[in-house]
């Protein structure tokens, strides 16, 4: 065959409005809206009534592995309007204890006495993503509807901790990812 053909199942009790425009996807939720481009894949992006359909023509190997990528960022994009990504970070230290702290309306964490250093680690959280305390000891929670954004600020505030020339399989101080869930979760109906 000349081409392949996948579609995205677009479900009424989903409560979000789709909008194609020339290969760029804009998803409406109740948490708000997520914009994604596929201008750089070569594919056909369909709105249907009920599904989303994804048309590759004369497809290489490249372009049928595509397909399914675009099926799983829209599906992120589905969970993210609706339910929202949270991601749970502890902070693990030996002997000097890690003081984070949130500032400018929570899109900022500084990193204070990593290692009993004296220099402050500052990390900007990325757009739509704020960061906040769990309430429990040692542990913060990056929160965000678009899950690259939320997972690459979680991976800043993780890679500002790195331990520089030390062996770190001993020094295993710094702040990570402990848990990885949705802001509110959907109701089984």
């Amino acid at each position: 065959s000349s081409g392949i053909n996948a579609e995205w199942p677009l479900r009424p009790g989903d409560n979000c409005t789709v909008k194609i425009d020339r290969r760029i996807i804009t998803v409406d939720g109740p948490r708000g809206q997520l914009k994604k481009s596929f201008k750089h894949l070569q594919c056909e992006l369909v709105l249907r009534k009920k599904s989303i359909d994804i048309k590759v023509h004369f497809p290489n190997r490249k372009a049928v592995a595509c397909v399914r990528t675009i099926c799983s960022h829209i599906k992120n994009m589905f969970t993210g309007v609706q339910q929202g990504y949270k991601y749970k970070m502890k902070s693990v230290y030996a002997h000097f204890p890690i003081n984070i702290n949130i500032i400018n309306d929570n899109t900022h964490v500084e990193v204070h006495n990593f290692l009993g250093e004296k220099f402050v680690r500052r990390v900007n959280l990325l757009p739509g993503v704020t960061c906040k305390p769990t309430g429990n000891k040692d542990e913060i929670m990056v929160e965000g509807n678009d899950v690259e954004n939320v997972s690459r600020s979680a991976a800043l505030i993780q890679q500002s901790t790195t331990v520089k020339n030390k062996d770190i399989r001993k020094f295993l101080d710094g702040v990570y990812v402990s848990e990885k869930t949705f802001i509110q979760e959907l109701e089984e109906s």
